[in-house]
Order: structure tokens, then sequence, then C-alpha cells
């Protein structure tokens, strides 16, 4: 992902969001969960699910 994301006034994007990127680059399957408080992100949650075939095995016939 190489996109250039800048406010309206040029400066660069907030740390949380180089933060949020990585996370969400690095996620096959979840959920990438922003906390605010008082407009401000204050906490970044990052849960990866795990993916299991339906395949049955002999020792569950």
């Amino acid at each position: 992902m190489n996109t250039q994301i800048t406010d309206t006034l040029g400066a660069a994007p907030p740390e949380w969001l180089h933060i949020v990127r990585e996370k969400v680059e690095s996620l096959r399957y979840g959920v990438v969960q922003l906390i605010v408080h008082d407009g401000r992100v204050t906490q970044i949650e990052r849960t990866e699910k795990t993916r299991i075939s339906g395949q049955r095995t002999a020792a569950e016939d």
C-alpha cells in the first residue's frame, strides 16, 4: 500500500494512522478497533481470527 495520506494543510498523518495501517496490512482475518476519548484516538486493538477448515478427520468418525 503506497498511498500518501495528508490533511488539508499538507501535514504528515498522525502517528496512530501509521499504526493502524501496519496492523491492517499484517491481518489476514480479524478486526482492528480504534478506541476514542474526547475526539482523540487513545488505543488501538487488533484481534486476529484463525480459520479452521471444515474437513472431518478419521478420529471424528
